[in-house]
C-alpha cells in the first residue's frame, strides 16, 4: 500500500504561504468573447493608427484594450459588476519551489546576510535588482529569460511585504496587491551541527492568467526550479567562501 505524499514544505517544518489571488489571476471573459475582442481590437488598433490623428489615437487605445481583454481573458470592468462569461472560473495554480541546506556559518549572520534584501540578487541570477523603499516594503525586478516575445519583455516588477519576521528565525513575505506577478514565500533559519545553520525556503509564485502568464510563466518551468536551487547553492557557498565561483563552458 502506497502512502499519501506530503508537501516538501509540510516535511521541512515550513508553512505553506499561498501568494494572493488578485484580478490578474483571474479569467473571466468566455472563448467567443475573447475570440470578438481580439479580433476587433486589431481592427480598430490598426484603423486608429493608420488615422494618425488624435480620435485615431483614443481607437488604437481602445483596441489595445480589446485586444489585451481577448489575449489574457480579464476584463477589469467583469471583474468590477462580478461578470463571468467563462465556461469555468479559472485561477492560475501557486507553484512552489522548497529547498533545504546547511550553511556553515553562524545563524546570525546568515540572517544578517538574507535580510538585507538588496544583496538576493548578488547570488540569486534571475533577479535584476530588489531595491528596499521602506523597512517591510521592496521593489522586486525578475528577468525572464528566453527568446522572441518572452526575450522582448526583459524584466517584470513587483512591490512586496514582509509580513512577519523575527530577528534570526524566519522571514514571511508577501506581493502587494495588483502585482504583476502574486508571489509568497518563508525563509527559516535554525542552529545546525558546529555552529552552522539549517536554512529551509518555501517560495510560491502565481504568473497572471492568459497569454500574458503563459509568456511569464517561462519563469516557473522545472529549469527556473532548478535555478531558484541553483541560486540557494551560489548563497551557501557565498556565505562560506566570500565569493561565488562561476563556471564558463
Amino acid at each position: 500500500m502506497t502512502g499519501q505524499k506530503k508537501p516538501l514544505s509540510e516535511v521541512l517544518g515550513v508553512g505553506q504561504i499561498e501568494p494572493e489571488i488578485s484580478a490578474s489571476n483571474l479569467i473571466n471573459v468566455g472563448s467567443t468573447e475573447r475570440l470578438l475582442s481580439a479580433a476587433g481590437g486589431a481592427l480598430l488598433f490598426t484603423y486608429g493608427l493608420r488615422q494618425g490623428s488624435l480620435s485615431g489615437l483614443f481607437l488604437a487605445a481602445v483596441g489595445g484594450g480589446l485586444i489585451f481583454r481577448g489575449a489574457s481573458g480579464y476584463c477589469p470592468y467583469n471583474n468590477a459588476i462580478g461578470r463571468n462569461t467563462a465556461e469555468d472560473e479559472k485561477v492560475v495554480d501557486a507553484i512552489e519551489i522548497t529547498k533545504s541546506l546547511t550553511i556553515n556559518k553562524p545563524r546570525a549572520e546568515v540572517y544578517s546576510y538574507w535580510r538585507k534584501l538588496e544583496n538576493l540578487p548578488i547570488f540569486m541570477e534571475h533577479l535584476a535588482e530588489v531595491n528596499e523603499i521602506a523597512p517591510k516594503r521592496s521593489h522586486w525586478k525578475a528577468k525572464i529569460p528566453g527568446a522572441g516575445f518572452a526575450g522582448s519583455l526583459g524584466t517584470i516588477e513587483w512591490e512586496a511585504l514582509i509580513i512577519d519576521e523575527v530577528e534570526n528565525e524566519r522571514l514571511i513575505w508577501k506581493s502587494v496587491e495588483g502585482a504583476s506577478v502574486n508571489n509568497a514565500g518563508e525563509v527559516r533559519f535554525a542552529d545546525g551541527p558546529d555552529g552552522s545553520t539549517q536554512l529551509s525556503a518555501v517560495i510560491q509564485y502565481r504568473p497572471p492568467a492568459g497569454a500574458l502568464g503563459e509568456t511569464v510563466s517561462k519563469l516557473f518551468n522545472p529549469a527556473f526550479k532548478a535555478m531558484i536551487t541553483n541560486d540557494l547553492l551560489r548563497f551557501k557557498q557565498l556565505m562560506e567562501t566570500g565569493s561565488i565561483a562561476h563556471i564558463t563552458g
